[in-house]
């Protein structure tokens, strides 16, 4: 009796494994970006900012379009000129009505990214 001679290669049990292996790669990923993981933290030595070094700014876009900058009505170039003289570490909470057209936002949006603004909060509401 011959034996019998294989044409072809099973890839059924590596497609197992490579599935199981997304599952594992899915799941983890999905905590860390969702921060459940817990973790310790090292210490470093670096000196830490004061608290009247963070400053926040608040920027307000109305559902007409206005601009306002710490309360304060503003226009985009006046927003412009006074991103300018900020620090770019400046905390920028930035708060638009659900009624204005989304090019206010994405113009208050450009600038802040065009002037290097790391720190950025949008602020909104659970219903």
């Amino acid at each position: 009796m011959a034996a019998k001679r294989f044409d072809t290669i099973n890839v059924i049990p590596f497609i197992d494994i490579m599935l199981v292996l997304l599952v594992i790669v899915l799941t983890t990923a999905t905590f860390i970006a969702k921060g459940l993981i817990q973790i310790e933290l090292p210490e470093a030595d670096a000196p830490t900012m004061q608290q009247d070094e963070i400053v926040e700014r608040s920027i307000t876009i109305t559902e007409d379009g206005s601009y306002f900058l710490d309360k304060k009505r503003v226009t985009l170039d006046e927003l412009k000129s006074k991103l300018t003289g900020f620090n770019v570490k400046d905390t920028i909470i930035l708060r638009g009505d659900k009624r204005s057209q989304f090019e206010y936002f994405v113009s208050v949006m450009s600038l802040l990214k065009e002037q290097g603004f790391e720190q950025l909060f949008i602020v909104t509401s659970k219903e």
